[in-house]
């Protein structure tokens, strides 16, 4: 019985409205400091921690800089929009409107040109540096509200020394201000699930800082399915009981959705106004009105790949450049017939080098087959798999490592450099782990753990498996590993 308490007060889905949960609850939450004094106490210990994160992040920006070919494609919708008005590419003899990125991340480079020069990109990753501090200040928050005053202090030395949110603040890609924005979205839901009944400032907050999320990146929208999803969750939970606070979940429900989707609206009448295409969020290839989309080769790839190298060597090799069957891995193949088959098909892509129309069709036809010969692999092996890539490899993508670091045969630096960011990587998985296990929380863990769930199971279904895709999860992460740090603290006192 003990322990099916213990495991309900993990989800924390009803934890406030259980009596003999409330016994498990420490101290720290009867009184719990706000930021501004946390921030008072320890100001030498914030201040020490900031200055090494910003140390951390600084190292990235100098000696790792990312400007890469999708920095590029913001940064020119952002220069055409400032200089001409038109939200679009430049082309050889006109500038095309366009909806294959949201214009969140484009706003943001504007204004940074605006200020300091026409692609001004250093100006933009040392912004992304103060943004990404300020993440790991709501990520304390996060952690003080759910833990204690002590484990936000080690959430915010964990997240500001992590290698892998610094690493991303030094790339002109949207992922510093996502993570911020995930953050944010994540700790209003707290605050308003703290005050359910007395504000609905909290709810217009979080709707706010999701629509900015999806505004960002179209999977941005994933925070507002796991954020409504744990509400309805919690309004059937407390339905029984007496008291319950089913009206205010459902009213809480309400305002995030309308308010997330309320800030759509501008983009959305854009695009039906000059493009004359219903497009809320952005094309999922990011393909341009009309334009070729091989949907049978990326079906066909996902009958098979796993791993990011995969994704690097074969994915992204599409179009215009030539496919190795070397690399690709046994699981690609169910015969020897099948393997001669695909062999031919890439042989075909490498002299076209295209997917034409026909191509696509045959690998559509591959595809099928494999598909039918093992349903299980394709819906559920698999994306276990991919899942489980993106979140254990070492995240060296956007560094000078070779993506096949197990191959040992790399620069003897890189190596080791995807060897120590590989070991650290499952150092915070398992502390994460560990304190979701053995960690004491307050009510309401259950939001972060929808989003972790929610957002895992969608990047499964995907073809590309990349590391980078959970990144916005990483701060769950560190609230859960100082909640083990904290307990680890409180056994040895």
């Amino acid at each position: 019985m003990k322990c099916l308490l213990a495991w309900r007060c993990w989800l924390r889905l009803d934890l406030a409205l259980i009596p003999e949960a409330q016994s498990l609850t420490p101290e720290p939450f009867c009184y719990i400091a706000s930021v501004r004094e946390q921030l008072r106490q320890h100001l030498r210990f914030f201040l020490i921690a900031a200055l090494a994160g910003v140390a951390l992040r600084l190292l990235f920006i100098l000696r790792f800089p990312g400007v890469t070919s999708d920095s590029f494609v913001y940064g020119d919708i952002a220069k055409n929009w400032l200089q001409h008005g038109i939200y679009g590419l430049s082309g050889v003899n006109e500038i095309s409107p366009t909806y294959i990125r949201l214009p969140g991340y484009p706003a943001f480079l504007a204004a940074v040109f605006a200020i300091f020069g026409m692609e001004h990109y250093r100006a933009v990753l040392v912004l992304q540096m103060f943004v990404d501090i300020a993440s790991c200040f709501v990520v304390a928050d996060i952690t003080r509200r759910l833990v204690s005053p002590r484990a936000a202090r080690v959430a915010f030395l964990l997240a500001a020394l992590c290698p892998f949110l610094a690493n991303y603040v030094a790339n002109a890609l949207t992922e510093t201000l996502e993570v911020f924005f995930t953050v944010l979205s994540l700790d209003f839901a707290i605050v308003g699930l703290e005050t359910l009944q007395s504000s609905i400032r909290p709810w217009l907050g979080c709707g706010l800082a999701i629509g900015a999320a999806m505004l960002l990146r179209p999977d941005g929208g994933l925070l507002l399915v796991a954020i409504v999803v744990y509400l309805l969750i919690l309004s059937q939970v407390q339905k029984p009981r007496a008291g319950a606070h089913v009206p205010h979940l459902l009213r809480s429900s309400l305002i995030v959705i309308f308010v997330s989707l309320a800030s759509l609206v501008p983009w959305t009448f854009r695009n039906l106004h000059t493009l004359r295409e219903f497009q809320p969020l952005a094309p999922r290839y990011a393909n341009e009105e009309n334009a070729f989309v091989p949907t049978g080769f990326n079906r066909w790839v996902k009958t098979w790949i796993v791993d990011y190298a995969s994704v690097e060597e074969i994915y992204w090799a599409v179009p215009g450049h030539t496919m190795d069957a070397e690399k690709l891995p046994v699981r690609a193949f169910d015969s020897s017939a099948q393997q001669e088959q695909t062999t031919q098909l890439l042989e075909d892509y490498n002299a076209a080098e295209r997917v034409t129309p026909e191509l696509d069709a045959r690998f559509a036809a591959l595809a099928a087959a494999r598909i039918h010969h093992s349903l299980f692999r394709y819906y559920v092996a698999l994306p276990l798999m991919r899942i489980a890539d993106m979140w254990l490899r070492p995240r060296t993508e956007t560094l000078p490592s070779d993506t096949r670091w197990w191959e040992f045969d790399d620069d003897p630096k890189w190596l080791a450099l995807a060897l120590g960011l590989g070991i650290i990587n499952l150092m915070y998985v398992s502390a994460a782990f560990a304190g979701l296990l053995r960690g004491r929380f307050a009510p309401h863990l259950g939001v972060l753990l929808t989003f972790v769930i929610v957002r895992s199971l969608f990047l499964g279904s995907l073809e590309n498996p990349e590391p980078r895709y959970t990144l916005e999860c990483y701060p769950v992460l560190i609230v859960l590993a100082a909640a083990w740090f904290q307990g680890k603290y409180e056994l040895h006192e």
